[in-house]
């Protein structure tokens, strides 16, 4: 039985599967298997993966179920003790493994252990963005406020906490760890699952461990979509954390609105931009003090990109870009 089981989603990412693939098989910690799930892929990423004489990986073909669907499958063909999760599009960096088995070794209350994300672009060039959560434990409000675990492919979970939320799905007719019922915010409704209603921790391995990869076609991309799915989620909440929902549900959307507003900048969508952040800061004006910097710059960029024009707005963006792009732990 291997130590770890890494399991990859895939779904018409032919372009990246082999970078991520071979970031596995980098690792400095050799006893894991690679489970690839093809998610009724249309393109070559499947064949990619297959190209891979590895005994370590598996590729399962499905129909399409999304993203939950293909982590579900793949934690439940999982033989390892320990479940690492990797999306198709990002990539690990080679030590990865061995800091998260050797924290989660150290640390028996810990079930989630978490990294740093380097944030890349499409060609996989460093972006100058960092996600950069505390090294310390992480607590049930800051979770559901802030998801400092940041993307799908930071954590390495012991197969304990995803089994002590694994619920039948009587719809699909299936056991489940994450909700399919979710295409998008899947991540943290399954964190908080955890963090809510079990007794596992959650903590983080201070190091950039992942590189997480910002696409323009990306399931974040249709902004209102997205904030409907996060305020489903809230609802979810509520059904088994009702206090908790009720004494920092309107922070958490708040920080979710200011997200989605420097989702709808970089998408040079001025007036949902504008609207999202001035939104954001009139649910919950308190974030003007708790992170005055982020939430001032998020305020200017949207109505920069609502009222200025497109050349002096971009030529400002450039710059703006350009001074980020020294400075490499940024948080975003």
């Amino acid at each position: 039985m291997p130590a770890v089981s890494v399991v990859i989603p895939l779904y018409n990412t032919e372009r990246y599967i082999a970078e991520s693939v071979r970031s596995v098989l980098a690792q400095t910690f050799k006893d894991f298997e690679l489970i690839v799930i093809d998610d009724g892929s249309g393109d070559k990423g499947p064949a990619i993966a297959r190209e891979f004489a590895d005994p370590r990986i598996r590729v399962i073909t499905q129909d399409n179920r999304g993203l939950a669907g293909a982590r579900n499958s793949g934690i439940r063909a999982a033989k390892a003790p320990i479940v690492g999760l990797l999306d198709a599009d990002d990539v690990w960096h080679p030590e990865k493994l061995a800091r998260h088995v050797a924290h989660l070794a150290a640390n028996p209350e810990i079930g989630v252990s978490f990294s740093h994300s380097r944030l890349i672009d499409d060609v996989g060039a460093p972006l100058g963005l960092q996600q950069s959560p505390a090294d310390r434990p992480i607590g049930i409000a800051e979770l559901f406020c802030r998801n400092p675990v940041g993307n799908g492919s930071s954590p390495v979970i012991r197969r304990a906490a995803l089994d002590a939320i694994a619920f039948f799905d009587d719809t699909r007719g299936r056991l489940c760890w994450f909700d399919e019922s979710f295409r998008q915010s899947e991540d943290i409704e399954c964190w908080m699952r955890i963090a809510a209603t079990t007794p596992w921790r959650f903590a983080c391995v201070a190091a950039p461990l992942t590189d997480y990869r910002i696409t323009s076609g990306g399931l974040s991309a249709n902004i209102e979509k997205q904030l409907a799915t996060w305020r489903r989620f809230r609802d979810k909440v509520k059904g088994y954390a009702p206090a908790l929902e009720a004494e920092h549900g309107p922070r958490a959307e708040a920080y979710q609105l200011r997200y989605l507003a420097r989702r709808a900048v970089k998408s040079a969508d001025g007036t949902v931009a504008a609207r999202l952040a001035w939104d954001a800061v009139r649910r919950h004006p308190r974030m003007l003090r708790e992170e005055p910097a982020r939430t001032i710059i998020t305020l200017l960029a949207a109505f920069g990109v609502c009222l200025l024009p497109r050349a002096l707005y971009q030529s400002l963006s450039r710059t703006a870009v350009g001074l980020l792009s020294r400075t490499p732990k940024l948080r975003v």
